[in-house]
């Protein structure tokens, strides 16, 4: 199975793609879109779009997996967030990509066993599991791949049959 790990944002959309057979993660390629801040809002999302359309094309990933939205303190940037993610959801639904979500606790559940782990071993968990000299940069590159393991173990467990999302 090839899975595309997703780390949402305006600012940073980071990304990995796993390739996961029996219990073994082969990182294929990890990467970000970046955009910059003086760049207007709607091209950014321009720029966003088009990235994922291009990592879609060249890997051709079976599954996303991206983060759960959640609000936690700056209402202006969990919207623009959102808008960046709902880019995202296009582009791999245009792709013809299944798409999962999980919350940053499954991600950390399923990567470290600990469900309250720190992004610090979420980040070392994450590149012993993909036998890595370093931990990704910039970290929403580790925080994708981090989701694609998460897919990767999670679906093990899914009954046969159950819709994404």
């Amino acid at each position: 199975m090839r899975v595309l790990g997703i780390d949402p944002g305006y600012a940073i959309v980071g990304w990995g793609v796993l390739d996961y057979t029996g219990n073994r993660f082969a990182p294929v390629a990890y990467g970000a879109i970046l955009t910059d801040k003086d760049t207007p809002f709607e091209q950014r999302l321009a720029e966003i779009y088009t990235g994922m359309n291009e990592v879609c094309t060249k890997y051709r990933p079976q599954a996303l997996s991206i983060e759960k939205l959640y609000y936690q303190h700056n209402q202006t940037t969990v919207i623009g967030v959102a808008e960046a993610r709902g880019v995202i959801l296009l582009s791999a639904a245009q792709a013809g990509v299944p798409i999962f979500e999980y919350t940053p606790m499954q991600v950390k559940q399923a990567v470290t066993g600990y469900g309250k782990a720190v992004k610090k071993q979420i980040q070392e968990m994450t590149r012993i599991l993909l036998h890595l000299d370093a931990v990704p940069k910039p970290d929403d590159t580790a925080d994708a791949l981090a989701l694609a393991i998460a897919h990767c173990h999670c679906s093990r467990s899914r009954i046969a049959g159950t819709p994404p999302r």
